[in-house]
């Protein structure tokens, strides 16, 4: 009975993991990879990736026929490309099964348009350039490559648009702004266990990745609407982990403490969780697999860590050896998760979280002794948020405006400092910055001063540039 349920398990596991999948909910949202050809009539047309691996899985014979018709040249290029690529890129499921690199997939993505594109320049009147409308590419190349993907068509922008900013959600664009505007306008209390919530999933997260080390889906047939984190590791998803640890762990510290309907707290934490996960498989980068086993493994998370929340909080802030505990912590931490034989951009990440955590506890610390940012007094509890008026927007605008900048400008001296530092100290050529950083000697301790400095700016500088201003 225990080895048919495990079979069943893998089984499901297997099926989750299908990057058809994926591709099949990216077509359904209007998700197309461009892939041009003419008609019989002469007119050229795009049609989808996903189209044209059905087309090819019914045999090549077909699909040639119908595409090099008009021109037998492009049409024997084509099939001699394909030819030395195995097939494997446009034969549907045998792709994945065979594990072709995304790189293969890609270029012939790339050069079966390019050679269709030929075809139809010679057939149709001796025009320039194949038409495909609406063609864009993702927002942001590959971090460790720079490679910035291949063109895709949407038929649907509102989806598209939704999901762009669910998955920036989990981005650090979005962190630079949320944690530090609920710290300073909303509640500091609430905002340093938010952090330590968001460290705690994140750092477990990125070492996972790292162990299990599986790939992301397959492209073909997925279409990469990202590109930034295709060079890292795919399960578990730690967009859907910090999508459904910040939105629920702010609704269970919040609601004990602060005056609003449950059933809308609920809802919208409900309704943010489910946009970040489900932007995740849209933007090609996770399988249905890595989402849920995101989802689920922050929830164990959360369940287990939630009870400690005050007891680290509160030696963080007031045990006199809190900051050598917080160092030595971290560092301890990212030595740990530092030791696998193998280089990926999750590491710098990792670094990242580790340094803006201590960051962050150190400035809260030290700010607790100052008393520049001071926690609402516990007898007002629970508190009713205040009347909206002009006066208490404009602060708040202020007050978000001057610190972001304040960040912003700290994270580019510090990079501008870090990175040539620690390329002589550890005798990297820093001549060219992305290949400097990605030496994990350079990186990680680039990440780690970098973003810890920030943390720290959050808690410490940014108040005390307050009340010097009277923004406080």
């Amino acid at each position: 009975m225990a080895s048919g349920f495990r079979s069943k398990l893998v089984r499901l596991c297997e099926i989750l993991r299908d990057p058809h999948h994926v591709a099949s909910f990216q077509r359904y949202c209007g998700v197309r990879e461009t892939f041009c050809r003419d008609s019989l009539n002469g007119h050229r047309h795009c049609r989808a990736e996903g189209e044209a691996a059905d087309r090819q899985g019914r045999g090549e014979g077909e699909t040639g026929d119908c595409n090099g018709r008009g021109d037998g040249e492009a049409g024997d290029r084509k099939g001699r490309l394909e030819g030395e690529a195995g097939d494997a890129p446009w034969r549907g499921k045998h792709a994945a099964a065979d594990g072709m690199p995304n790189g293969l997939g890609k270029y012939v993505a790339r050069e079966t348009v390019r050679l269709r594109g030929a075809s139809a320049e010679n057939g149709d009147g001796g025009s320039k350039t194949p038409t495909c409308a609406s063609a864009v590419k993702p927002l942001r190349r590959n971090s460790l490559t720079g490679d910035g993907g291949q063109e895709f068509l949407i038929e649907n922008k509102l989806l598209y648009y939704l999901f762009t900013f669910g998955t920036e959600l989990g981005n650090e664009l979005f962190y630079i702004t949320f944690f530090p505007f609920f710290i300073w306008n909303i509640d500091p209390y609430i905002g340093r266990r938010l952090i330590l919530v968001w460290v705690w999933v994140m750092y477990l997260g990125q070492c996972t990745k790292d162990l299990i080390r599986w790939s992301r889906p397959a492209s073909p047939p997925v279409v990469k609407v990202e590109m930034f984190y295709n060079s890292e590791y795919s399960m578990p998803s730690t967009h859907a982990m910090s999508g459904t640890a910040i939105p629920f762990s702010l609704f269970l510290l919040t609601y004990s403490r602060w005056e609003y309907p449950m059933p809308l707290g609920l809802a919208l934490a409900l309704s943010w969780c489910v946009l970040v996960c489900l932007s995740r498989i849209y933007m090609g980068m996770h399988s249905i697999l890595d989402v849920i086993a995101g989802f689920l493994y922050s929830a164990l998370i959360l369940l287990l860590f939630y009870p400690a929340l005050d007891v680290v909080d509160t030696f963080n802030q007031t045990c006199p050896y809190a900051p050598l505990a917080i160092i030595s912590l971290h560092l301890g931490l990212g030595l740990f998760s530092f030791t696998l034989d193998t280089w990926s951009t999750s590491r710098g990440d990792t670094a990242q979280i580790l340094g803006t955590g201590a960051g962050i506890a150190l400035g809260a610390h030290l700010n607790r002794r100052l008393g520049l940012l001071p926690d609402p007094s516990e007898w007002q509890l629970p508190f009713s948020p205040p009347p909206i008026s002009a006066a208490l927007l404009a602060r708040t605008v202020l007050r978000l405006l001057l610190g972001v900048v304040v960040l912003l400008a700290t994270r580019a001296i510090m990079k501008t400092v870090t990175i040539p530092a620690v390329c002589r100290l550890v005798g990297v050529p820093s001549h060219d910055v992305r290949e400097a950083r990605q030496h994990m000697e350079v990186e990680l301790p680039y990440r780690y001063i970098v973003y810890g400095t920030v943390g720290f700016n959050c808690f410490f500088l940014v108040p005390f540039l307050f009340s010097y201003v009277g923004l406080s």
